[in-house]
């Protein structure tokens, strides 16, 4: 082996290792890649930044803008709505057909937004009936999932391999090219789910209020302030008050009015009471002052949080959120949001002490108490889901039909073939933009930034794999091992070994390092690459054996309160299952 085929393998196992851990997050992996390939010489600058203009790049970027657009618009938020008041008379009927409307809906944009909006209906709609929610959050997961392949742009992945496809002579893939091999893997997911799948799911989610489901009993107090003390006549200094304890004020009560929502607005006076969230220990080191006094004891609910303009609001820090890796004490959760952490799952952990050293990660689920007025503020940033609240957002109802429109208009050229959709999905967000579906500095927002960069930084070495013949070699042990068995043997190992890969690496890189592989493959042995290429795009975006495996099943994993392994027991068989429907029916959808 050359110095250049050793040097592309031990990127790949540092990407490997970068990737599947969080040392550092995924888009700087990528980036380190890319630096890599074009400080060795490997690449020329114009082959490394190739992946800038790429095809899919560009579209995946103008996929997320005209998605976001169509939330702005309210039309997830009428079909939420819609769908609550028909659960309450059939439930698993408008369940059924809820969850096919997800798939639909994710089948046109990006299944994060569907599933986002839906998350709070389902919660709502479980309370009601007296179901867990847990045991309608996975799938309301799996059905944004299984929608996602329908077609070219339903999922980033899709895009991805068509433009693989692409740059090594081959057609690429038409806009409904995935939705027969779809077709089969949603009605068999479907079925799996309502025979099997949901009972296997634990009903993790109590119906409670927010409060006892956090277990916030013995972490809120009531403290007087004392007549004697020195704290009359000043406005809340919270550092000076609770400096070095593990202790936030809450809210200030006065005799004659509520002044929660302007704690740092009003001057304290004899009698005011503040609410503090805290440990019993951290209160007694707090009273130590003389100057408070300790009101007894309460069962807390969530009515006593909700009081004048204070809010309670759970929100789960979205998958791919700018806040992974940051610890609490680094993001002024008060001064962006004017809000409180209260409480927070970590890793499927609840916890309400030393929230400040606690670095976040997508699926992660925090308590907050906030003012009412700046809840739409946490619901608008995308690195939030809102779970505990409907209809938060201000939505635009009367651009609804002009969005749907702009959207079915990138579709309809692109499936036509009149425009290709890299042309025709920027031309849907200027569009989107020009009408008023969305505000331009909304869509910069809405750009996913961290897998743009991933697609820019890991596009190349797939470059570097095939231009140093290191794609060929590792083509050479698959043909090896499975050859004998013939190419659908072969077909199945690529679907086998991408469903493994994509338990501990995101969809896209997986995609990214094993489509050129498949692709070269198809060519040693002389058959159809399409089939090859498309079990490894089929593969990477139908993921459920992990909580991160998928970001659809990140957006649940908080608000459903799963144990990582409640992913693995519903999703292993669901895989398996797709596995082997994969190596049946695709060599017949697309003869090798």
């Amino acid at each position: 082996m050359s110095f250049e085929i050793i040097f592309v393998f031990a990127l790949l196992g540092l990407a490997l290792f970068l990737f599947a851990t969080d040392y550092v997050s995924f888009d700087v992996a990528a980036l380190i890649l890319l630096v890599c390939l074009l400080a060795s010489g490997i690449l020329t600058p114009q082959e490394g930044f190739a992946g800038v203009s790429n095809p899919a790049t560009i579209t995946i970027a103008a996929m997320f803008v005209i998605s976001e657009g169509l939330r702005r618009t309210g039309l997830l938020n009428k079909a939420g709505n819609f769908f609550c008041e028909k659960m309450k008379r059939n439930f698993w009927l408008w369940l059924f057909v809820m969850l096919l409307f997800v798939s639909f809906a994710s089948s046109f944009m990006n299944n994060t937004a569907v599933i986002m909006i839906f998350i709070p209906v389902v919660i709502d709609i479980a309370a009601r009936i007296g179901v867990s929610a847990s045991k309608l959050l996975m799938p309301l997961a799996f059905a944004g999932i299984m929608g996602g392949t329908h077609t070219l742009i339903g999922t980033s992945t899709n895009l991805l391999v068509s433009s693989i496809v692409q740059d090594r002579g081959g057609q690429g893939f038409a806009m409904f090219d995935f939705m027969p091999m779809a077709l089969i893997f949603l009605s068999a997911g479907f079925i799996y789910m309502y025979l099997i799948g949901v009972d296997l799911i634990p009903p993790r989610r109590k119906d409670e209020d927010l409060t006892a489901d956090f277990k916030m009993q013995g972490y809120l107090t009531d403290l007087k302030v004392k007549e004697e003390s020195n704290l009359i006549g000043k406005y809340l200094d919270e550092g000076g008050l609770t400096e070095e304890l593990d202790l936030d004020v809450l809210r200030i009560f006065k005799t004659k009015s509520d002044a929660s929502a302007q704690r740092t607005e009003t001057k304290i006076e004899a009698g005011d009471i503040l609410r503090i969230r805290g440990s019993a220990s951290e209160i007694d080191k707090l009273l130590r002052r003389e100057d408070l006094a300790l009101i007894p004891s309460k069962e807390w609910v969530d009515i006593d949080l909700k009081h004048g303009r204070d809010a309670l609001v759970e929100a789960a820090v979205a998958p791919e959120s700018t806040l992974h890796g940051r610890k609490l004490s680094d993001i002024n959760f008060y001064e962006r949001f004017g809000a409180v952490p209260l409480a927070i799952r970590h890793h499927g952990e609840l916890k309400q002490e030393e929230l400040s050293n606690i670095s976040l990660a997508g699926g992660d689920t925090l308590l907050l108490s906030m003012s009412t007025e700046r809840v739409h503020e946490i619901s608008n940033d995308p690195s939030f889901v809102i779970s505990s609240e409907v209809d938060i957002m201000r939505p635009r109802t009367d651009k609804t039909y002009t969005a749907v429109g702009i959207l079915a208009a990138v579709v309809g050229v692109a499936a036509f073939d009149l425009i290709p959709i890299m042309v025709s999905a920027p031309a849907g967000v200027i569009m989107m933009i020009l009408t008023g579906c969305i505000t331009t500095e909304e869509a910069y927002t809405a750009v996913n930034w961290k897998v743009i960069m991933l697609l820019v930084g890991v596009l190349p070495l797939g470059t570097a794999m095939d231009k140093t013949g290191a794609a060929g070699l590792i083509a050479d042990s698959m043909i090896t091992m499975l050859y004998d068995f013939g190419p659908i043997a072969v077909l199945s190992g690529f679907y086998l070994f991408t469903m493994m890969i994509t338990a501990i690496i995101s969809t896209n890189a997986s995609v990214a390092l094993l489509a050129p592989i498949a692709f070269e493959v198809a060519n040693q042995i002389g058959v159809n690459a399409e089939p090859m290429v498309l079990a490894v795009s089929y593969a990477a975006c139908l993921t459920f054996i992990t909580p991160f495996g998928h970001h659809a099943n990140t957006l649940v994993y908080g608000s459903g309160q799963y144990e990582f392994t409640d992913f693995t027991k519903v999703g292993l068989p669901l895989n398996l299952l797709f596995w082997i429907l994969a190596t049946i029916f695709i060599p017949l959808i697309w003869p090798l």
